[in-house]
């Protein structure tokens, strides 16, 4: 029986990298094969990778092309995120946590909820089906869900997220789940090593609206005030992506898990209505709005709104 790819979107982020993994293992579990096959769209994150090497989990391979592949789609089911090749795949499932934007010829699995993270869902169908979590895996599981809810701050967080946060903690023998969400964000405000694209690229979406193509990046830290010396470059880079890759605009907004609220960066081929979408005016191609910190309920309906009508 040939394989199939248990992948999250490009750009991958620790949900979408322990989705995969989580996933994939479940699958196998559930129907006694090794068919299920995780695998990642492009070079993970810090994060992801500390926390794989900590919990000794293994990184998955990456696949350049999903054509003429059966593959399972997790956290993500816009075409414009997926891997290159996806339009010649064989798409068998999709699990997610985002808005449903999807049209396939074939009737499939989808399984969608509004909570935190993807995750979050497959944590619950571990449980439905009676599987046991293993200690590494529940940890890193863990790990991802406090990433996509900021610890649990996020408004994506639901109750039912946190009810299974508390529940991964036990398995993992975390005693304080918020002292650990703390921990991934010291790692991720560490940018001393990163270049200026894999900042921008470290959590960051493509969104194709009926004006064009934007790019939405998020950066979550404990520290804003790291940012600053590197803001200049940053939109240069920015800007360069616009010109190179065909973008309408490219934002990239900090979020400070400590305040509650975010400076964007913004570069754009029409910044007026950016700042209409955002509702607020940029000063030197920034701003900063309080009480954002979530790309996919506060963020990215706003640039829909406004760029998809």
């Amino acid at each position: 029986m040939s394989n199939i790819y248990v992948i999250g979107h490009k750009s991958p982020d620790l949900d979408s990298v322990v989705a995969a993994i989580s996933y994939a293992n479940l699958k196998n579990k559930i129907e006694n094969t090794d068919i299920y096959k995780p695998v990642i769209a492009g070079e993970a994150n810090k994060e992801t990778k500390y926390i794989l090497e900590k919990y000794n989990v293994a990184l998955p391979e990456k696949l350049d092309s999903l054509a003429g592949k059966k593959v399972i789609l997790v956290d993500h089911n816009e075409f414009a995120q997926a891997q290159e090749g996806i339009e010649d795949a064989e798409i068998v499932e999709i699990l997610d946590h985002h808005k449903l934007d999807f049209k396939y010829s074939n009737p499939i699995e989808v399984i969608i909820k509004p909570w935190g993270a993807s995750c979050s869902i497959i944590t619950s169908l571990y449980m439905q089906n009676l599987v046991e979590i293993e200690k590494s895996m529940a940890t890193c599981m863990l790990a991802a869900m406090l990433v996509d809810t900021v610890i649990t701050k996020s408004p994506t967080c639901t109750d039912i997220d946190i009810e299974l946060i508390k529940h991964l903690s036990g398995v993992a023998e975390v005693s304080s789940f918020e002292d650990f969400g703390m921990e991934i964000f010291k790692v991720r405000s560490d940018i001393s090593d990163l270049s200026d694209e894999e900042i921008i690229k470290s959590d960051f979406k493509d969104f194709n609206f009926k004006d064009g193509k934007f790019g939405i990046g998020q950066v979550e830290t404990a520290d804003l005030s790291v940012f600053e010396p590197r803001e200049g470059a940053l939109l240069e880079k920015m800007e360069e992506m616009i010109e190179q890759e065909a973008y309408h605009s490219v934002v990239l907004f900090l979020t400070d898990i400590i305040k509650g609220g975010s400076r964007f960066l913004v570069t754009s081929t029409d910044e007026a209505r950016v700042e209409k979408a955002l509702g607020s005016s940029l000063e030197n191609k920034r701003l900063y709005i309080d009480g954002i910190m979530s790309r996919k309920k506060q963020v990215a309906p706003k640039f829909s709104e406004e760029f998809d009508k």
